[in-house]
């Protein structure tokens, strides 16, 4: 079973190696949705994976260096696109997340990236 919290920040960047003249490379921002799923076997008393608080626990520190911040001075975000985001929130959440399954970054509406156990 999965269950999934969804957080939003908002945080400004550029993309320092995108081509000469691509509207990414000026200083920009985004209403970032970031969605954090654990999977796991509910448990037989509780009915639940996981309580939701303890979700949005593990994911305070993040937030808190993430939201109203320039991505591009976070170390490890040097070069902040939505795939490196979602690699870099979910390999810091892993060790205080038991079940981490998968973390999803919606830069816009309608673009994104994700990044689960499989793809680091």
């Amino acid at each position: 079973m999965h269950i999934f919290k969804v957080f939003q920040i908002e945080a400004a960047h550029r993309l320092p190696n995108v081509p000469a003249g691509h509207k990414c490379a000026r200083l920009h921002g985004h209403s970032f949705r970031i969605e954090v799923h654990v999977e796991g076997e509910p448990d037989p008393a509780l009915g639940w994976v996981m309580d939701f608080a303890d979700v949005k626990a593990a994911f305070a520190p993040l937030f808190e260096r993430l939201d109203h911040h320039y991505l591009n001075d976070v170390e490890g975000l040097e070069n902040p696109t939505s795939e490196n985001l979602a690699r870099w929130i979910f390999s810091r959440l892993e060790p205080a997340l038991p079940g981490l399954d998968k973390v999803v970054v919606h830069e816009t509406c309608t673009a994104g990236a994700s990044c689960s156990r499989a793809s680091l």
